[in-house]
C-alpha cells in the first residue's frame, strides 16, 4: 500500500478506518465485478485478477456453483437498498438463473453445479441451499417481485429434504431424485444455514427461522465447539458424533479446524442473540470465545494473517493465508464491539484491517486477492482470479453498520 493511501485508511487518531473509506472499498467492489461479472448466456463469469471474465475453454470450465448466483443476489440486494447503481440487473440476472438454470423442476431442489447447457453436477447439497435461502431472503428485503416465490420453493425443500427435527439440523447431500449420498453431516453447511434463516427470520418475522437457527447454533457451538475448548469441529457422522479423522476436498471440506469458521459463527451468533432479543446469553460468551481463541491459534504471528487450517493441537496444517478468514474476522470484531467493550475487539478490528488493506486489497484494480503465499504476495493455488464479492464486501459493510452509519 502506498502512503497516501495508508494516510487514508488511517484517517482517525485511533487507526480506525474512516466511514469515507469503508464506503470507498464497498463501491469499488460492486463496481469491480458489476457488471464485467454478468455473463449474457446467463448467470455469473468468474473475474480474473485484472477483472476480465475468465471465459472458459472447455465445458468443464464453464461450471457455475450454486453458491456463486446466490452470493451475487444477496451481495447486490444489499447494494440495491444503498442506491447503488445497476444493482438491480445484477439482482434480476441471478434469480433468472437459480430459478431457469439450477432449480430441478422434475425433483425439486437445486443442482450443485451447471452451465448454460445443463447441469453439470446434479447433487442436492445443503450448503447451496442454504444460499438459495439466503438469497430469497434478500430479494424479499428489496421486494423483488420473484422473492417469494423462490421463498416459498426452497423453504419447502429445506423442510422436507434437509432438515432433521430429531438432530436440530439440516442434512448434507443427497441425488438428483433425493437418494442419499453419504451419511456426512458437516457444519459448514449448517453455518450458512443458520446464516440464511437469520436473514429468512428478518423479512419474514417467521419464529420458526429463528427456532431452527438456535438449534443449529446449540447442537454445534454449544454442545461440540464448547466441549472442544471453543475450537469448531467441522465433520461429522450420521449421529451427529466428531469426526477427527474426517479429510476431504482441500476446498469445501478441509481436515483438522478452520479458524475462519470459528470467526464467522463468532458474528452469527450475536446476529442471532440480537435477533432472538437477547434471550439466550450463551450466545455473546460464545462468540467471544470463538473469536479470541481463533486469533490467538490461528494468526500467523510472524507475517499476519490467519492460517486457512489447524490440526488438532493447534499447530498449522494449511498455511496459506486466504482472503476470506481475515474478511470474517474483520467482521466478527466488528459486531463484537456492539455488545462488548473489552479493547480486544478494537484492536483486532484495527489489525486485521490493517493487514486487509496492505496485503489483499487491490489497490490498482480493484478487489481482493484471493490467497497469498508465505512471502505475503498474490498466488493462485487454490483459487484463480478474484472469485469473491461475498466475504470482501461484507467486511465493509458490517463494519459501517456496526459502527457510524453512512450511506454509499
Amino acid at each position: 500500500m502506498h502512503n497516501d493511501e495508508t494516510q487514508s485508511f488511517l484517517a482517525d487518531e485511533t487507526g480506525q478506518p474512516s466511514n469515507a473509506w469503508l464506503n470507498e472499498q464497498a463501491l469499488r467492489l460492486f463496481n469491480f465485478f458489476g457488471p464485467a461479472a454478468l455473463n449474457p448466456k446467463g448467470g455469473f463469469w468468474a473475474l480474473g485478477r485484472t477483472g476480465e471474465p475468465l471465459r472458459p475453454a472447455c465445458a468443464v470450465q464453464e461450471v457455475q456453483p450454486l453458491h456463486n448466483a446466490t452470493r451475487f443476489v444477496h451481495c447486490y440486494s444489499w447494494a440495491h437498498r444503498f442506491g447503488f447503481a445497476g444493482a438491480q440487473r445484477m439482482i434480476d440476472q441471478g434469480l433468472e438463473f437459480i430459478w431457469k438454470q439450477h432449480r430441478d423442476a422434475q425433483h425439486g431442489g437445486y443442482y450443485w453445479a451447471v452451465s448454460n447447457d445443463g447441469v453439470i453436477d446434479p447433487a442436492k447439497q445443503a450448503y447451496g441451499h442454504a444460499f438459495v435461502l439466503l438469497a430469497a431472503a434478500a430479494a424479499k428485503a428489496v421486494m423483488h417481485p420473484f422473492a417469494d416465490r423462490l421463498l416459498d420453493d426452497i423453504v419447502e425443500v429445506i423442510e422436507q429434504r434437509f432438515w432433521e427435527p430429531e438432530r436440530g439440523a439440516s442434512r448434507e447431500e443427497f441425488s438428483a431424485d433425493w437418494q442419499v449420498l453419504s451419511t456426512y453431516r458437516g457444519q459448514n453447511s449448517n453455518m450458512h444455514l443458520t446464516e440464511a434463516l437469520i436473514a429468512a427470520f428478518a423479512v419474514t418475522k417467521d419464529r420458526v427461522f429463528l427456532q431452527k437457527a438456535e438449534e443449529i447454533a446449540h447442537l454445534i457451538i454449544d454442545r461440540h465447539a464448547r466441549s472442544a475448548q471453543w475450537r469448531v469441529p467441522e465433520h461429522f457422522d450420521a449421529n451427529w458424533q466428531v469426526d477427527l479423522e474426517y479429510s476431504g476436498d482441500p476446498m469445501f471440506r478441509p481436515a483438522g479446524t478452520t479458524p475462519g469458521h470459528a470467526l464467522e459463527w463468532s458474528r452469527l451468533l450475536i446476529e442471532l442473540y440480537q435477533a432472538g432479543e437477547k434471550r439466550h446469553a450463551w450466545l455473546v460468551e460464545a462468540a467471544e470465545q470463538l473469536f479470541l481463541n481463533a486469533c490467538q491459534t490461528g494468526w500467523c504471528r510472524e507475517r499476519g494473517g490467519f492460517y486457512y487450517t489447524l490440526d488438532w493441537q493447534n499447530m498449522p496444517l494449511q498455511r496459506k493465508c486466504l482472503w476470506w478468514p481475515c474478511a470474517e474476522g474483520i467482521a466478527a470484531a466488528a459486531t463484537l464491539q456492539q455488545v462488548s467493550d473489552r479493547p480486544e475487539y478494537a484492536q483486532w478490528y484495527r489489525r486485521i484491517w490493517q493487514f486487509s488493506a496492505t496485503h489483499l486489497i487491490d489497490h490498482m484494480r480493484g478487489g481482493w486477492f484471493a490467497e497469498l503465499d508465505q512471502n505475503l504476495r498474490p498466488d493462485e493455488t487454490i483459487f484463480e482470479g478474484k472469485p469473491d464479492l461475498y466475504h470482501a464486501v461484507q467486511a465493509c459493510l458490517i463494519s459501517l453498520q456496526s459502527g457510524a452509519k453512512e450511506s454509499l
